[in-house]
C-alpha cells in the first residue's frame, strides 16, 4: 500500500501573521473532509481532533520575517517543504494543494483544487486552517484593535482601518501593499 501525504498551506493572502502549512497521511479514512475554507470553525476543529487522532501530520510554520526575506510564495513553499519533512513518515507520493511543490526527496505531484478532492490534502488544509486561527487568536489577545480572531489578519474594512488609526504591528507583512501604504502615509 502507498504512503500518500497530502499538503497544504493557509495564510498567504493575509496582512498579518505567519503562513501555515501542515502534510497528512490519513491511517484510516476521516468523514466530512474538504476544503476548510468551506467548513464551519467548530466542524474545522472537531475534523482537526479527528484528524490528529488517526494520521501523521507534520505541521510548519513561516514567520513574518521569513516572508519578508524570501516572499509570500517561497514562505509557502518552505512550510510546506518541513510540514512534509516533520511527518515522522516517508510518504511514497506527495500531493500539493495548487501549481508549485516545494522541493522534496519524495516524488510530489500539484493538484490544483485538491483540498476539495484529494482527502491527504482536504485533511492537510483543516489541520493548518485550525492552527493558523489558533495563532491569531492569540495575536488578537495582545493587539484588540485589529480584530485578529475574526479577520485572522485579512484585509477586512475594519483592520483596514485599525491599521489606519493605530499602524502596523509587528505581525503586519509591511511588504504587502495595504500595510506599505500606511507605513507611507504614517507622518516621520
Amino acid at each position: 500500500m502507498a504512503i500518500i501525504a497530502g499538503v497544504d498551506e493557509v495564510g498567504r493572502g493575509p496582512l498579518a501573521g505567519p503562513v501555515v502549512a501542515a502534510a497528512v497521511v490519513l491511517l484510516a479514512p476521516v468523514e466530512g473532509l474538504g476544503d476548510s475554507k468551506k467548513i464551519g470553525p467548530a466542524r474545522r476543529r472537531r475534523l482537526d481532533a479527528e484528524i490528529r487522532r488517526s494520521a501523521h501530520v507534520g505541521i510548519a510554520a513561516a514567520s513574518i520575517r521569513v516572508i519578508e526575506e524570501i516572499n509570500i510564495l517561497h514562505a509557502s513553499l518552505l512550510a510546506m517543504r518541513r510540514a512534509v519533512l516533520r511527518l515522522g513518515i516517508t510518504p511514497d507520493l506527495v500531493l500539493v494543494d495548487g501549481n508549485r511543490a516545494p522541493e522534496l526527496p519524495f516524488t510530489c505531484e500539484c493538484v490544483i483544487g485538491g483540498d476539495a478532492s484529494v482527502a491527504e490534502i482536504g485533511a492537510a488544509s483543516i489541520v493548518a486552517k485550525v492552527l493558523r486561527d489558533r495563532l491569531m487568536a492569540r495575536l488578537a489577545t495582545r493587539h484588540p484593535p485589529y480584530l485578529f480572531e475574526r479577520n485572522a489578519g485579512y484585509g477586512t474594512a475594519a483592520h483596514l482601518e485599525a491599521l489606519r488609526t493605530h499602524g502596523p504591528t509587528p505581525h503586519h507583512r509591511r511588504d504587502f501593499a495595504p500595510v506599505r501604504k500606511c507605513l507611507a502615509a504614517a507622518p516621520s
